[in-house]
């Protein structure tokens, strides 16, 4: 298997380059030079991702550089207010939950954050919720149905965290609620996968009237490792099973999982976060311009019709 940072090794030495003349003293006199590395940079940007593989797909879906809910919040939204606890164990780093602004519209925000660094990833448990996560979520989502906000989630995550603490504080359980209470919410809701989207652990922030998906980010029922050691006896076999997974955004819509694939330079939302925030903007503009014309009874009818026709297929 192809290791996990080769596909851009190119890049990163471009990348290292041009941060070593962007220390130099006299950093004028290599202006020249840095212009010509940012062309080359450019090109290799082009040249790599024009061909990605799943498997890189989901390389690049992983990259700790990549926007989060957090940066998500800070460059779309006025006002942010976030919410602790799901009244029953505790709070949840790995979910953040509250209410904010949208272009003027008042609305609830809820999305994974994996973190940055060593110390916030470890924080934030790579991201990967507990059930007092999925809890405190839709706390929030009920809040947002009694005054009739639309809900907008922000999914990225590895799946919802396996520990014995999590099941024995009944994490299935909590998933499977949230799917049941998203299906029926008597308001819109719009979800965004951001980076990977782990399994149940992404489905209970992202049973939605609109699922939107960024070019480079995946959605998968099981990560590629887990199908490969399940499948093959063999985790190492990743790059195989991220083949026959149909996880990036070009399948995905070609099967009718996702709604419409928000566009990223090449490079990825981690070199060009500001064109992204802006591509991640219009979308929702325009969704919830379009939704909130739906009276709200044909808006879950239709929503669960979307989602019960998944998974259908027939016997030629």
């Amino acid at each position: 298997m192809q290791g996990a940072r080769d596909f851009d090794a190119k890049i990163r030495e471009i990348e290292e380059k041009i941060e070593q003349i962007k220390f130099y003293d006299n950093f004028k006199e290599k202006e020249k030079e840095l212009k010509k590395l940012e062309k080359e940079l450019k090109e290799a940007m082009k040249e790599v991702y024009s061909k990605l593989t799943p498997w890189q797909t989901v390389q690049v879906a992983r990259n700790p550089k990549r926007p989060q809910t957090l940066d998500i919040i800070k460059a779309l939204f006025d006002d942010f207010v976030e919410f602790h606890g799901d009244r029953r164990f505790g709070d949840d780093t790995a979910i953040i939950c509250g209410f904010a602004k949208f272009e003027g519209i008042n609305c609830a925000v809820i999305g994974h954050q994996k973190g940055h660094d060593t110390k916030e990833r470890a924080f934030r448990n790579f991201g990967m919720p507990k059930p007092e996560g999925y809890r405190k979520a839709l706390r929030i989502m009920k809040l947002a149905e009694k005054f009739s906000l639309p809900v907008l989630t922000f999914i990225d995550t590895p799946g919802a965290y396996p520990g014995m603490d999590a099941e024995e504080r009944g994490q299935a359980e909590a998933i499977a609620v949230n799917l049941r209470e998203m299906a029926d919410l008597e308001t819109i809701i719009l979800a965004t996968v951001t980076g990977e989207g782990g399994s149940g652990g992404a489905l209970a922030i992202g049973v939605a009237d609109r699922v939107n998906i960024l070019k480079y980010a995946v959605y998968s029922v099981i990560s590629p490792e887990g199908c490969a050691a399940i499948l093959y006896k063999d985790a190492g076999k990743a790059d195989v099973a991220a083949q026959s997974l149909k996880l990036t955004a070009k399948d995905l819509l070609s099967y009718g999982l996702v709604d419409r694939v928000i566009d990223e330079p090449e490079g990825g939302a981690h070199y060009f976060p500001e064109i992204v925030y802006e591509n991640i903007k219009n979308v929702l503009r325009e969704e919830l311009r379009e939704l909130k014309e739906i009276p709200i009874p044909e808006l879950v009818r239709k929503r669960k019709e979307k989602f019960y026709k998944m998974g259908a297929f027939r016997e030629e």
